[in-house]
């Protein structure tokens, strides 16, 4: 009996077809890189205060005084939300009397913005906020609008998997794809926030089924030796080089609906792929369609130049990857002893809390000092070197000390912000970036570590409800981004705290690298302290792990 790779074991690891697979697969993923964050420009909050209308019967100097001004790092700036009662103002103005002169303003009654708002266009020409002025008594909307996102990215993320076994790896992907870029395209038309918000959690939906998809796709058709490097190299970097190309659109394309139908365009462009990207031969024989699996290995063999056997894929030799029975496993599982239990508890806060981390950092960046698309590409630009780093970490250090290593890093700069003087705010956006560096390298690393520390019997399940928690921890992200409207560095200070904390809780994981991946729960390792017994490196197993994919999702 022979597995799918001793079978297509004769293609090789790294020819012209697996090239072409790893490349066009690494590139679908550009869109999901700036639709996932696109809502930082979409719904950005310019400066705003209260219109004061053109028929107010009011003098220059009133009009000029007409809004109260606040403090706001060390200068006065109009109220965003209130101004004087425009009634009483006209009558002072209509006795001519002057403002601060002969009325103290500071007496004066206020009102709200009865006429609306006048926004700022030096960064944004239009957003969601100004269209619908998501400001003030509904600022509350401008948050929840990236949640929503997010919980469509949770619900995809429950279906996507289960549609790709029941239809196919390739035209779910495909499919998922029309998803993303179809509705990305109809919120150009939204008359209402409302209707944005219900068409950007299907957008959420669509980006993370592609994600999933896609990754699955590349995992099942390449081989073992390039994998690893297509789930952190390949996926996460293609990722962020989409990330990256969003602030160039939103600096030239500065209106809202201009920059999401530019933003469709590269969904388009990848029409062409259904005709090179072929479907799974895996998932192929799984449905017992061996013909139509040994006529890709037939392609890739060619395009290799390769010699391929008559017969490639004998049913009665092959030996399905899911011809087992397997025993039945169910979420209390992961809870039926205390060790396993608090590993579990552990893991959640781990995945929420790092995801917390990410996704503020990324969302706050209109909210740093200077230019808010130089700052978002830095923050995209600095997670190339994040995800090389966390590979060449994970292939040669203990897992718990290099995750806890850099969210202690990453946590630690981020409560170094609150110290920084005014002035030197390029030294605050330095250390964002270096936070970001910490959160998103430990992101990374998340899934290896996870699947190395549950059994075979359950780590599918654990890897799923543990990143579960990463989209609960990205769905309150927002919240945390919104914080910064009370006082500047708060979103920092609490970010960076659980960051540091969630890093004291990794030193109590047991260690995984270099055992032997466990197969059932009691051989799960025990949860340890700071001062945990050492193994000697001889009595470490010297053979290779099996290999576990890295990806942030």
């Amino acid at each position: 009996m022979r597995d799918y790779e001793e079978v297509t074991a004769f293609l090789g690891e790294w020819g012209p077809f697996q090239r072409l697979i790893f490349f066009l697969l690494s590139a679908s993923i550009i869109p999901n890189g700036f639709n996932g964050m696109s809502v930082v420009f979409l719904a950005g909050t310019p400066e705003h205060h209260c219109r004061v209308p053109d028929t107010a019967n009011l003098s220059s100097a009133w009009r000029n005084h007409s809004i109260p001004l606040v403090r706001q790092e060390d200068r006065e700036v109009p109220h965003s939300c209130r101004r004087y009662r425009l009634a009483t103002i006209a009558n002072f103005s209509s006795l001519g009397l002057e403002p601060g002169r002969d009325v103290d303003l500071e007496q004066l009654e206020q009102e709200s913005c009865l006429d609306g708002w006048e926004f700022s266009q030096d960064v944004y020409l239009s957003t969601i906020v100004t269209e619908w002025n998501l400001v003030c008594e509904d600022d509350w909307k401008t948050p929840l609008t990236a949640s929503l996102f997010f919980v469509g990215v949770l619900l995809g993320s429950f279906v996507s998997g289960q549609l790709s076994d029941r239809f196919g790896r390739k035209n779910i992907l495909f499919a998922t794809m029309a998803v993303q870029t179809g509705f990305s395209f109809v919120q150009i038309f939204s008359i209402n926030w409302e209707m944005f918000t219900v068409l950007f959690v299907i957008v959420g939906m669509g980006q993370i089924s592609n994600y999933v998809v896609a990754f699955i796709l590349g995992t099942e058709i390449l081989g073992k030796s390039v994998r690893i490097i297509f789930s952190t190299l390949g996926v996460c970097t293609f990722f962020a080089v989409g990330y990256m190309v969003l602030p160039l659109f939103a600096y030239f394309i500065r209106d809202w609906r201009m920059l999401l139908l530019a933003l469709t365009v590269p969904g388009v462009l990848c029409v062409p792929l259904w005709w090179f990207i072929p479907e799974s031969p895996r998932w192929l024989i799984s449905q017992r369609r061996f013909k139509e699996a040994e006529a890709i290995i037939q392609r890739a063999a060619k395009m290799n130049n390769i010699v391929a056997p008559a017969v490639i894929f004998d049913p009665a030799e092959l030996q399905e990857l899911n011809s087992s029975e397997q025993q039945k496993v169910y979420i209390l599982d992961l809870f039926r002893t205390w060790n396993i239990a608090i590993i579990s508890i552990m893991s959640l806060l781990l995945w929420m809390l790092t995801s917390v981390g990410y996704f503020g950092l990324s969302l706050n960046v209109p909210n740093l000092h200077g230019d808010p698309y130089l700052n978002c590409f830095l923050s995209a630009l600095i997670e190339v070197p994040a995800y090389i780093t966390a590979w060449l970490l994970l292939r040669t250090l203990p897992r718990r000390y290099i995750i806890a290593g850099v969210l202690f890093w990453g946590g630690g700069v981020l409560l170094l912000i609150q110290v920084v003087p005014a002035d030197y705010y390029f030294v605050s956006i330095g250390l964002v970036m270096l936070g970001k560096f910490g959160v998103t390298s430990a992101f990374s690393m998340l899934y290896v570590f996870t699947a190395e520390l549950y059994p075979t019997l359950v780590r599918n399940m654990a890897v799923g409800i543990t990143s579960m928690a990463s989209r609960v921890g990205s769905i309150i992200a927002p919240y945390f981004v919104y914080l910064g409207a009370y006082n500047k560095v708060l979103p920092y200070i609490v970010m960076g705290s659980l960051t540091v904390l969630i890093g004291i809780v990794t030193l109590f994981f047991p260690e995984s690298f270099g055992a032997t991946l466990p197969e059932t729960l009691e051989q799960m390792q025990k949860v340890k302290g700071f001062r945990c017994w050492r193994r000697s490196r001889n009595s470490i197993q010297r053979e290779e792990n099996p290999k576990v994919l890295i990806t942030a999702f």
